[in-house]
């Protein structure tokens, strides 16, 4: 298990701003006070992000935005580090994938945690707008960021901070709004959440190309081009475009009903 401090390093590009060396400073003596968590980016190598979450003290675990083709690895990794999993949340309802989390609840009597409108079920822990639920000693917070999806949050734990598909990295803007749930203004007023954060916050996000490598929130208001609009109109024009460029998801027909009714359906697609 990574200490926060080794995967800030593993992941963060430290060299090219006198900011991210203050970053540095800041987030080693973070690690010095917190250094019974831990932190770990899984599903190398692919575009959809699963973060672990672990309270070093009880050998409790959180998994954010587990992915239900990569059951086997989670199972595999908690068994490995003896750990015990507290929770699976799902920052949103997710259109490119199947969660894990209900599957992850069935084997491992885990809670499965999301906003507490969401229209999924099977939901054992419902959360509201900041509120903390405790992963041994440490708290996660739960922040409503509502746009790409009507049950959208972000979900702050340490220094880390998981964006789901609300925001991405620099180049990566945010995520697209013209999916079931979806809202163009809402996301842009949502944006206005990023506010309580200081700027240091490590931003996770639940996409971005394998090679990205994590940035600090401050980082994003300075690069993240969406984060410097300065109109809902221009934010409306980008979106628009952006989603004729993308075209459409090649696995919505599939997972938006696995995860609404909490079903895995006999064939997947993309598993065959």
């Amino acid at each position: 298990m990574a200490t926060p401090y080794e995967h800030f390093h593993q992941t963060i590009d430290v060299k090219e701003r006198t900011n991210d060396l203050m970053f540095v400073s800041r987030f080693n003596k973070e690690v010095l006070i917190g250094a019974n968590m831990g932190f770990e980016q899984l599903n190398d190598g692919v575009w959809a992000k699963t973060y672990l979450l672990v309270d070093e003290n009880t050998m409790e675990a959180a998994l954010v935005d587990p992915v239900y083709d990569y059951m086997d690895s989670y199972i595999e990794t908690l068994e490995q580090q003896k750990l015990t999993l507290r929770y699976a949340i799902a920052s949103h309802t997710h259109a490119d994938h199947i969660t894990a989390c209900f599957n992850l609840r069935d084997i491992t009597g885990c809670e499965y945690v999301m906003w507490h409108e969401t229209e999924c079920l099977g939901i054992s822990k419902h959360v509201t707008d900041q509120e903390k639920i405790m992963l041994g000693a440490h708290p996660i917070t739960f922040h409503f960021a509502p746009g790409h999806t009507s049950d959208s949050m972000l979900i702050h734990f340490d220094n880390y901070l998981m964006t789901g598909d609300f925001l991405f990295t620099g180049e990566g803007g945010v995520g697209r709004d013209d999916l079931p749930g979806g809202s163009m203004k809402v996301h842009w007023d949502s944006l206005q959440v990023l506010n309580r954060f200081e700027g240091a916050e490590l931003v996770c996000t639940g996409h971005d190309p394998p090679e990205t490598k994590m940035q600090s929130l401050q980082w994003n208001r300075e690069n993240n081009f969406v984060l410097k609009m300065t109109s809902f109109e221009e934010y409306e024009q980008w979106q628009s475009e952006n989603n004729i460029k993308l075209g459409s998801v090649s696995k919505i027909k599939t997972a938006i009903p696995a995860n609404l009714s909490r079903e895995i359906p006999d064939v997947i697609p993309w598993l065959q």
